[in-house]
């Protein structure tokens, strides 16, 4: 009866907590507090002797943990940082490593805007403007935040490159865990928009000398 009584006991404050976590928006927070209702719930299948219960809770302790860690760092790289630290630090833990060969179409002018890419070798060409990317380039973050979610250049593999990938569900997940990181990358965008601009003012500037 005693046993019974503790059971309830550690129960109704592991499904507080549980239903605690599923109400908060702060992804650090949700994680810890995620943590400690599966401690309780694993306490509770133990006095009850309700062992599944007990495996279930139990198994969602060390995936927590990870999870919790992984935001945690997350967080702390983006405090850390210098304000003109490459965003892509950040990022590339939380990508994903694919490869591509020479002359493919990663995407065209007018695709719906779904990743955005790192550069990691090889050489990338924005073939509207005839820009060469290099290695440590950051491209198709502006689809993934444009109104529209469109491509505004087409993007071809000059060589074979090895890239890292992050779709728009990932960086609105990432954007979630820290809305921090939300203020870098509208600066990357920025940086690449009047970059564009500037591309296009030198351009008309020559075609009207060219006239």
């Amino acid at each position: 009866m005693i046993n019974f009584n503790i059971a309830y006991f550690f129960g109704f404050i592991g499904a507080g907590l549980m239903v605690t976590s599923y109400l908060m928006k702060s992804m650090l927070p949700l994680r810890v507090v995620a943590l400690v209702a599966c401690l309780f719930l694993v306490l509770y299948g133990y006095f009850a002797a309700a062992m599944p219960t007990l495996l279930l809770y139990g198994a969602l302790i060390p995936i927590n943990i990870k999870k919790t860690l992984q935001i945690r760092k997350l967080v702390q790289a983006i405090e850390n940082a210098k304000s003109d630290t490459p965003i892509s630090e950040w990022l590339l833990p939380n990508m994903t490593r694919r490869t591509a060969r020479a002359g493919t179409t990663l995407w065209k002018k007018g695709d719906v805007a779904n990743e955005m890419l790192y550069l990691e070798s090889g050489s990338l060409r924005l073939v509207e403007y005839g820009e060469l990317l290099a290695p440590g380039s950051l491209v198709g973050e502006i689809g993934l935040f444009s109104p529209d979610n469109v491509r505004t250049l087409t993007l071809e593999c000059v060589t074979d490159c090895t890239l890292f990938s992050l779709s728009a569900e990932g960086m609105a997940r990432l954007y979630y865990q820290n809305p921090k990181l939300g203020f870098h990358v509208m600066r990357l965008i920025v940086a690449r928009l009047m970059h564009d601009t500037e591309k296009a003012r030198k351009a008309a500037s020559a075609s009207n000398v060219a006239t």
